[in-house]
Protein backbone atom coordinates (compact mmCIF):
# COMPACT_ATOMS: atom_id res chain seq x y z
CA UNK A 1 0.00 0.00 0.00
CA UNK A 2 1.12 3.58 -0.51
CA UNK A 3 2.48 5.12 2.72
CA UNK A 4 0.45 7.02 4.74
CA UNK A 5 -0.32 10.82 3.65
CA UNK A 6 -2.66 12.21 6.33
CA UNK A 7 -2.34 10.59 9.87
CA UNK A 8 -1.62 13.26 12.46
CA UNK A 9 -0.75 13.67 16.32
CA UNK A 10 -4.21 15.19 17.71
CA UNK A 11 -2.66 18.50 18.20
CA UNK A 12 -0.87 18.79 15.05
CA UNK A 13 -4.19 18.01 13.48
CA UNK A 14 -6.35 20.63 15.54
CA UNK A 15 -3.70 23.24 14.70
CA UNK A 16 -4.29 22.73 10.79
CA UNK A 17 -7.82 22.35 11.06
CA UNK A 18 -7.53 25.90 12.95
CA UNK A 19 -5.89 27.46 9.94
CA UNK A 20 -7.99 25.84 7.39
CA UNK A 21 -11.26 27.25 9.25
CA UNK A 22 -9.62 30.60 9.08
CA UNK A 23 -9.19 30.40 5.23
CA UNK A 24 -12.37 29.50 5.16
CA UNK A 25 -13.80 32.14 6.95
CA UNK A 26 -12.14 34.55 4.51
CA UNK A 27 -12.96 33.35 1.94
CA UNK A 28 -16.46 33.37 2.98
CA UNK A 29 -17.04 29.50 2.04
CA UNK A 30 -18.71 28.14 4.54
CA UNK A 31 -22.08 26.41 2.73
CA UNK A 32 -21.28 27.05 -1.04
CA UNK A 33 -20.99 24.44 -2.76
CA UNK A 34 -19.35 23.47 -4.68
CA UNK A 35 -16.66 24.67 -2.95
CA UNK A 36 -14.98 28.05 -3.86
CA UNK A 37 -11.60 26.80 -3.99
CA UNK A 38 -10.27 29.56 -6.32
CA UNK A 39 -12.30 32.16 -3.54
CA UNK A 40 -9.99 30.42 -0.72
CA UNK A 41 -6.97 30.90 -3.01
CA UNK A 42 -7.29 34.57 -3.54
CA UNK A 43 -8.03 34.86 0.00
CA UNK A 44 -4.58 33.63 0.69
CA UNK A 45 -3.37 36.26 -1.58
CA UNK A 46 -2.12 33.45 -3.89
CA UNK A 47 -2.64 32.96 -7.59
CA UNK A 48 -2.18 30.13 -9.32
CA UNK A 49 -0.21 30.16 -12.73
CA UNK A 50 -2.02 30.88 -15.63
CA UNK A 51 -0.27 28.40 -17.54
CA UNK A 52 1.08 24.98 -16.08
CA UNK A 53 5.11 24.65 -14.84
CA UNK A 54 4.61 20.98 -15.93
CA UNK A 55 5.86 20.99 -19.34
CA UNK A 56 9.52 21.23 -20.49
CA UNK A 57 9.89 24.81 -21.60
CA UNK A 58 8.64 26.13 -18.68
CA UNK A 59 10.29 23.62 -17.08
CA UNK A 60 13.57 24.39 -18.28
CA UNK A 61 12.85 28.45 -18.00
CA UNK A 62 11.83 27.94 -14.53
CA UNK A 63 15.21 26.09 -13.49
CA UNK A 64 17.48 28.87 -14.95
CA UNK A 65 15.70 31.89 -12.49
CA UNK A 66 15.87 28.90 -9.30
CA UNK A 67 18.37 27.27 -6.98
CA UNK A 68 19.32 23.73 -7.68
CA UNK A 69 17.10 23.01 -4.34
CA UNK A 70 14.19 24.58 -6.36
CA UNK A 71 14.43 22.75 -9.22
CA UNK A 72 14.58 19.71 -6.84
CA UNK A 73 11.49 20.44 -5.49
CA UNK A 74 9.97 20.92 -9.22
CA UNK A 75 11.00 17.25 -10.31
CA UNK A 76 9.73 15.75 -7.09
CA UNK A 77 6.38 17.33 -7.68
CA UNK A 78 6.80 16.11 -11.75
CA UNK A 79 7.34 12.49 -10.15
CA UNK A 80 4.59 12.70 -7.70
CA UNK A 81 2.29 14.87 -10.34
CA UNK A 82 2.07 17.50 -7.28
CA UNK A 83 1.97 21.18 -7.63
CA UNK A 84 4.16 23.65 -6.74
CA UNK A 85 4.05 26.04 -3.93
CA UNK A 86 6.41 28.96 -5.18
CA UNK A 87 6.98 31.17 -1.89
CA UNK A 88 8.61 33.93 -3.04
CA UNK A 89 6.61 34.86 -5.77
CA UNK A 90 2.99 33.64 -3.69
CA UNK A 91 1.71 31.50 -6.80
CA UNK A 92 0.55 28.09 -7.01
CA UNK A 93 1.70 25.69 -10.36
CA UNK A 94 -0.41 23.22 -10.58
CA UNK A 95 0.03 19.87 -13.13
CA UNK A 96 -3.24 20.39 -15.69
CA UNK A 97 -3.09 16.97 -17.13
CA UNK A 98 -4.22 15.25 -13.91
CA UNK A 99 -8.40 15.83 -13.48
CA UNK A 100 -10.33 19.03 -12.44
CA UNK A 101 -11.27 17.85 -9.39
CA UNK A 102 -7.32 16.38 -8.64
CA UNK A 103 -6.07 19.97 -9.40
CA UNK A 104 -8.70 21.49 -7.25
CA UNK A 105 -6.95 19.50 -4.06
CA UNK A 106 -3.65 20.64 -5.26
CA UNK A 107 -4.69 23.91 -5.07
CA UNK A 108 -5.79 23.61 -1.66
CA UNK A 109 -3.02 21.22 -0.51
CA UNK A 110 -0.15 24.06 -1.78
CA UNK A 111 -2.25 26.58 -0.01
CA UNK A 112 -1.64 24.92 3.14
CA UNK A 113 1.61 25.30 2.87
CA UNK A 114 1.38 28.84 2.16
CA UNK A 115 -1.58 29.12 4.84
CA UNK A 116 0.67 27.11 7.34
CA UNK A 117 3.09 29.30 9.44
CA UNK A 118 6.08 26.82 9.96
CA UNK A 119 5.86 26.33 6.36
CA UNK A 120 5.71 29.28 4.59
CA UNK A 121 9.13 30.14 6.70
CA UNK A 122 10.91 27.43 5.93
CA UNK A 123 10.19 27.53 2.39
CA UNK A 124 11.17 30.39 1.70
CA UNK A 125 14.32 29.50 3.51
CA UNK A 126 15.48 26.36 1.48
CA UNK A 127 13.81 28.08 -1.70
CA UNK A 128 17.12 30.78 -1.13
CA UNK A 129 19.44 28.52 -0.50
CA UNK A 130 21.54 24.91 -1.16
CA UNK A 131 19.71 22.83 1.43
CA UNK A 132 17.35 20.52 1.37
CA UNK A 133 14.64 19.73 3.57
CA UNK A 134 14.90 16.83 5.86
CA UNK A 135 12.71 13.72 4.26
CA UNK A 136 10.84 13.66 7.75
CA UNK A 137 10.21 17.05 7.97
CA UNK A 138 8.98 16.83 4.03
CA UNK A 139 6.80 13.90 5.14
CA UNK A 140 5.56 16.21 7.97
CA UNK A 141 5.07 19.12 5.86
CA UNK A 142 3.21 17.01 3.16
CA UNK A 143 0.57 15.21 5.37
CA UNK A 144 -0.01 18.65 7.06
CA UNK A 145 -1.23 19.94 3.76
CA UNK A 146 -3.58 17.26 3.08
CA UNK A 147 -5.36 17.89 5.78
CA UNK A 148 -5.33 21.38 5.63
CA UNK A 149 -6.79 20.53 1.66
CA UNK A 150 -9.73 17.82 3.12
CA UNK A 151 -10.66 20.57 6.10
CA UNK A 152 -11.22 23.29 3.39
CA UNK A 153 -12.55 21.06 0.68
CA UNK A 154 -15.22 19.06 2.94
CA UNK A 155 -15.91 22.32 5.08
CA UNK A 156 -14.53 20.84 8.39
CA UNK A 157 -17.77 18.53 9.50
CA UNK A 158 -20.14 19.29 6.60
CA UNK A 159 -19.08 16.69 4.78
CA UNK A 160 -19.95 13.82 7.70
CA UNK A 161 -22.79 15.62 8.54
CA UNK A 162 -24.43 15.23 5.48
CA UNK A 163 -23.22 11.92 4.86
CA UNK A 164 -24.52 10.70 8.26
CA UNK A 165 -28.79 11.13 6.73
CA UNK A 166 -27.60 9.59 3.47
CA UNK A 167 -28.04 6.04 2.98
CA UNK A 168 -24.81 3.76 3.42
CA UNK A 169 -24.37 3.00 -0.04
CA UNK A 170 -21.43 3.81 -2.79
CA UNK A 171 -23.58 6.04 -4.45
CA UNK A 172 -24.09 8.56 -1.85
CA UNK A 173 -20.37 9.52 -1.57
CA UNK A 174 -20.18 10.06 -5.43
CA UNK A 175 -22.98 11.95 -5.22
CA UNK A 176 -21.08 14.56 -2.07
CA UNK A 177 -18.25 14.38 -4.38
CA UNK A 178 -20.14 16.17 -6.99
CA UNK A 179 -21.46 18.66 -4.51
CA UNK A 180 -18.36 19.00 -2.68
CA UNK A 181 -16.62 19.58 -6.64
CA UNK A 182 -14.21 16.42 -4.95
CA UNK A 183 -12.77 13.93 -6.46
CA UNK A 184 -14.85 10.46 -5.98
CA UNK A 185 -11.36 8.85 -4.74
CA UNK A 186 -10.80 11.37 -1.78
CA UNK A 187 -14.55 11.40 -1.28
CA UNK A 188 -15.21 7.46 -0.66
CA UNK A 189 -12.27 7.80 2.06
CA UNK A 190 -13.71 11.15 3.57
CA UNK A 191 -17.21 9.21 3.80
CA UNK A 192 -15.27 5.92 5.77
CA UNK A 193 -13.21 8.14 7.97
CA UNK A 194 -16.15 10.24 8.81
CA UNK A 195 -19.16 8.02 9.29
CA UNK A 196 -20.88 6.68 12.48
CA UNK A 197 -21.80 3.73 10.92
CA UNK A 198 -19.47 0.53 10.41
CA UNK A 199 -17.85 0.80 6.94
CA UNK A 200 -14.69 0.05 5.03
CA UNK A 201 -12.95 1.09 2.18
CA UNK A 202 -10.53 -0.36 -0.32
CA UNK A 203 -8.63 1.96 -2.58
CA UNK A 204 -7.05 -0.31 -5.52
CA UNK A 205 -4.79 0.32 -8.62
CA UNK A 206 -6.51 -0.42 -11.63
CA UNK A 207 -7.66 -4.22 -12.37
CA UNK A 208 -4.33 -5.94 -13.74
CA UNK A 209 -4.35 -8.56 -16.53
CA UNK A 210 -1.71 -10.89 -16.73
CA UNK A 211 -0.74 -13.25 -19.87
CA UNK A 212 -2.01 -16.76 -18.52
CA UNK A 213 -3.42 -15.59 -15.22
CA UNK A 214 -6.86 -14.30 -13.37
CA UNK A 215 -7.65 -9.88 -12.95
CA UNK A 216 -5.91 -8.39 -10.12
CA UNK A 217 -5.66 -5.45 -8.13
CA UNK A 218 -3.12 -3.93 -5.66
CA UNK A 219 -4.35 -2.40 -3.18
CA UNK A 220 -3.61 1.44 -2.64
CA UNK A 221 -5.58 2.10 0.66
CA UNK A 222 -7.52 1.09 3.30
CA UNK A 223 -10.26 3.18 5.14
CA UNK A 224 -11.73 2.20 7.63
CA UNK A 225 -14.61 4.22 10.25
CA UNK A 226 -14.24 4.51 13.69
CA UNK A 227 -16.84 1.60 14.97
CA UNK A 228 -15.70 -0.36 11.77
CA UNK A 229 -12.39 -0.74 13.09
CA UNK A 230 -13.18 -1.36 16.92
CA UNK A 231 -15.62 -3.85 16.19
CA UNK A 232 -13.69 -5.49 13.36
CA UNK A 233 -9.77 -4.22 12.91
CA UNK A 234 -8.27 -2.52 10.07
CA UNK A 235 -7.73 -5.57 7.16
CA UNK A 236 -3.93 -5.49 5.52
CA UNK A 237 -4.44 -6.73 2.28
CA UNK A 238 -1.75 -5.99 -0.36
CA UNK A 239 -3.82 -7.86 -3.40
CA UNK A 240 -7.08 -8.73 -4.43
CA UNK A 241 -6.97 -11.78 -6.76
CA UNK A 242 -8.97 -14.59 -7.58
CA UNK A 243 -8.05 -16.10 -4.22
CA UNK A 244 -9.19 -13.62 -2.52
CA UNK A 245 -13.10 -13.51 -1.23
CA UNK A 246 -13.39 -9.92 -2.58
CA UNK A 247 -12.36 -11.10 -5.50
CA UNK A 248 -16.12 -11.09 -6.97
CA UNK A 249 -16.13 -7.46 -6.61
CA UNK A 250 -13.59 -6.02 -9.03
CA UNK A 251 -15.55 -4.83 -11.50
CA UNK A 252 -13.85 -6.39 -14.54
CA UNK A 253 -15.72 -4.89 -17.84
CA UNK A 254 -18.33 -3.00 -15.92
CA UNK A 255 -18.23 0.26 -14.21
CA UNK A 256 -19.85 -0.11 -10.86
CA UNK A 257 -20.99 -3.95 -8.97
CA UNK A 258 -24.24 -3.50 -7.04
CA UNK A 259 -24.91 -4.84 -3.61
CA UNK A 260 -23.49 -8.13 -3.32
CA UNK A 261 -23.67 -9.93 -0.30
CA UNK A 262 -20.47 -11.30 2.31
CA UNK A 263 -19.88 -12.73 5.55
CA UNK A 264 -17.28 -11.00 7.84
CA UNK A 265 -16.38 -11.85 11.04
CA UNK A 266 -15.66 -9.93 13.77
CA UNK A 267 -12.65 -9.52 16.71
CA UNK A 268 -15.12 -11.80 18.68
CA UNK A 269 -15.48 -14.40 15.73
CA UNK A 270 -18.88 -13.45 15.46
CA UNK A 271 -20.44 -13.37 11.79
CA UNK A 272 -21.69 -10.60 10.29
CA UNK A 273 -23.93 -10.08 6.77
CA UNK A 274 -22.27 -7.82 4.88
CA UNK A 275 -22.92 -5.76 1.30
CA UNK A 276 -20.17 -4.70 -0.83
CA UNK A 277 -20.16 -2.17 -3.79
CA UNK A 278 -17.87 -1.34 -6.63
CA UNK A 279 -16.90 1.67 -8.65
CA UNK A 280 -14.38 1.94 -11.48
CA UNK A 281 -13.02 5.88 -11.86
CA UNK A 282 -10.77 4.61 -14.12
CA UNK A 283 -8.00 6.38 -12.13
CA UNK A 284 -8.61 3.98 -9.28
CA UNK A 285 -11.33 0.91 -8.10
CA UNK A 286 -13.59 1.49 -5.08
CA UNK A 287 -15.09 -1.06 -2.73
CA UNK A 288 -17.35 0.14 0.21
CA UNK A 289 -18.19 -3.12 2.40
CA UNK A 290 -20.63 -2.36 5.25
CA UNK A 291 -22.68 -4.87 7.83
CA UNK A 292 -26.15 -4.96 7.49
CA UNK A 293 -26.45 -7.53 10.57
CA UNK A 294 -25.40 -9.65 12.82
CA UNK A 295 -25.86 -13.51 11.95
CA UNK A 296 -26.01 -16.64 14.91
CA UNK A 297 -22.31 -17.40 16.10
CA UNK A 298 -23.10 -20.78 15.58
CA UNK A 299 -21.36 -22.71 12.13
CA UNK A 300 -17.89 -22.22 10.92
CA UNK A 301 -16.38 -18.61 11.66
CA UNK A 302 -14.67 -16.86 9.21
CA UNK A 303 -11.73 -15.42 10.96
CA UNK A 304 -11.63 -11.29 11.47
CA UNK A 305 -10.29 -9.38 8.82
CA UNK A 306 -11.14 -12.19 6.05
CA UNK A 307 -14.07 -12.04 3.75
CA UNK A 308 -15.86 -15.22 2.53
CA UNK A 309 -18.93 -15.37 -0.22
CA UNK A 310 -22.16 -16.72 0.36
Amino acid sequence: MKEDDSSLKPAELRAVEERARQSLDKAAAWGRFPTPVEDIVSAAKLRVASKGLFDPERLLAFAKQKTANALFAVKTALSKILGLYDANEQIIHIDESVGLSKQQFLKLHETGHHELPAHRKIFTFFQDCEKSLAPEIADQFEREANNFARYALFQGATFGKLAADMPLGIKSPINLAKKFGASNYASLREFARTNHRPCLVYVLEPIQFAPGRSASAVVRRIETSPSFEERFGRPTDQLIDSKHALFSLLPIGRKMIKPTTLIYGDKNGDKHECLGEAFDTTYNVLLLIYPVKALNATGIIVPAGHLSLF
